[in-house]
């Protein structure tokens, strides 16, 4: 439980055009702001109304956010392709394999 509200102000773009990476890297911000205040109401609300209501904007956000992450990581993926030079990028965003525990 958020033992205080989320006082932080909505981000803000600047007003300059964005590329499309720093769109979506401006709506993942905007979209943790709006789950993180979600989660702030929520703990804080006692009226079954207000609860309910909560918990629409929670799974809201959450789908949006994890939508975006998605989205944003697809886009990395695709810019930092694999090649013979870099294969530290390739290692990055390649899934860990299942290593057996030591003693195990």
């Amino acid at each position: 439980m958020k033992p205080y509200f989320s006082f932080c102000r909505r981000p803000d773009d600047g007003g300059a055009p964005l590329t499309y990476e720093e769109s979506l890297q401006f709506d993942l911000q905007l979209a943790k702001w709006e789950l993180e205040n979600a989660y702030a109401g929520f703990d804080y609300a006692t009226d079954p109304d207000l609860i309910d209501c909560y918990i629409y904007k929670l799974n809201a956000a959450m789908k949006r956010y994890k939508y975006l992450l998605n989205k944003y990581a697809a886009l990395r993926k695709e810019t930092l392709q694999p090649d013979a030079e870099n294969n530290a990028a390739a290692e990055l965003w390649q899934e860990p394999a299942l290593q057996p525990m030591a003693g195990a």
